[in-house]
């Protein structure tokens, strides 16, 4: 008799495991909150407001309370999904939406930091937030330009749960700088491997006789 094999799939990134071992809890929440009659997409910009919060508070310096209010808001970012699944909603502006307004939060966090670097006239941390603002904008834009050309492009060090449990942990921790600089790093890290990625992808597709687009 054969057994069963309870082995979980290989994951590319932190996104992906935390939504295997999430994914039930989020299904029940996003039924419930279904049947309440929110629509998702309010769902989504609420998540963004409270992010522009939790920007506006470590502006002044309130890293840790900045913190706590990401972590209350954090949920909302899968809850939002799940709240289309249960609707079974079948057009594609919910997924246009969300990834806008993540780019808005990803944006909002980092110009907050920017704020604060510019009030203590710490050039160093100002550039630090503008080029990590930046390679956290380009990681997003080469998945999606990969996926316009049909090549799955999940690869990289610093998807988007990852860059957020940095954000997180630099903001609870107060080690600011140096989290912001892992992220101008680690992020420009990731643009070239998914770069990278889709060029190998592309050639063997190339090379097989396959169409690009």
């Amino acid at each position: 008799m054969s057994q069963k094999n309870n082995t979980p799939p290989q994951f590319n990134n932190l996104t992906d495991r935390m939504r295997y071992y999430t994914g039930g809890i989020t299904s029940t929440l996003g039924q419930r909150v279904h049947r309440m009659g929110v629509h998702p997409d309010a769902i989504t910009l609420l998540g963004l407001v409270i992010v522009a919060i939790a920007a506006g508070v470590a502006s002044q310096g309130y890293f840790f309370w900045s913190a706590i209010i990401l972590l209350i808001g954090a949920p909302l970012d899968a809850l939002d999904g799940a709240v289309a699944r249960a609707m079974q909603r079948t057009g594609k502006f919910g997924a246009l939406f969300d990834s806008t307004l993540d780019r808005y939060a990803d944006g909002f966090i980092f110009m907050g930091l920017a704020v604060y670097y510019s009030e203590k006239n710490n050039t160093a941390g100002l550039i630090l937030s503008m080029l990590a603002l930046l390679g956290s904008l380009l990681v997003s834009y080469v998945r999606a330009r990969a996926e316009g050309l049909r090549v799955d492009c999940k690869v990289g060090l610093l998807t988007r749960m990852e860059r957020m449990v940095i954000i997180l942990a630099m903001l609870l921790t107060g080690q600011i700088t140096v989290g912001v600089a892992v992220l101008a790093v680690g992020t420009h890290i990731t643009v070239i491997q998914r770069v990278w990625h889709v060029y190998h992808t592309l050639n063997e597709q190339e090379q097989q006789g396959e169409p690009s687009s």
